[in-house]
């Protein structure tokens, strides 16, 4: 079993920026991981993709956080993070890590971001 815990959510008022750290640990080695991922869901809609990143370095962004919204990773310490700027009250909900295996899809149990004055 693969456990994913996210942490650094929190409320942060419109322009603020935040750090999202996402830890992997279980039954898997970090020579297995090949990409993770955040995601979010607000409230009444569905998960969406905010950002993800291979092993390789190659990021893929949401448009609606694209030059706001960095992610970064250390596979060998089996940790990604999301640096988000600038944020804005749309940005608000639930933040969830993902790992994607070739025989699971592993997802952490969600940080509370808020954005709000």
């Amino acid at each position: 079993q693969v456990q994913l815990v996210e942490s650094g959510g929190g409320l942060v008022q419109p322009g603020g920026s935040l750090r999202l750290s996402c830890a992997a640990s279980g039954n898997i080695f970090s020579f297995n991981i090949d990409r993770m991922g955040w995601y979010r869901q607000a409230p009444g809609k569905q998960r969406e993709l905010v950002a993800t990143i291979t092993r390789g370095g190659t990021t893929n962004y949401a448009d609606s956080v694209k030059d706001r919204f960095t992610i970064s990773r250390d596979f060998a310490k089996m940790m990604v993070y999301l640096q988000m700027h600038s944020l804005k009250p749309e940005d608000t909900a639930v933040y969830y890590c993902n790992l994607p295996t070739l025989f699971n899809d592993y997802w952490g149990q969600g940080t509370q971001v808020t954005v709000s004055s």
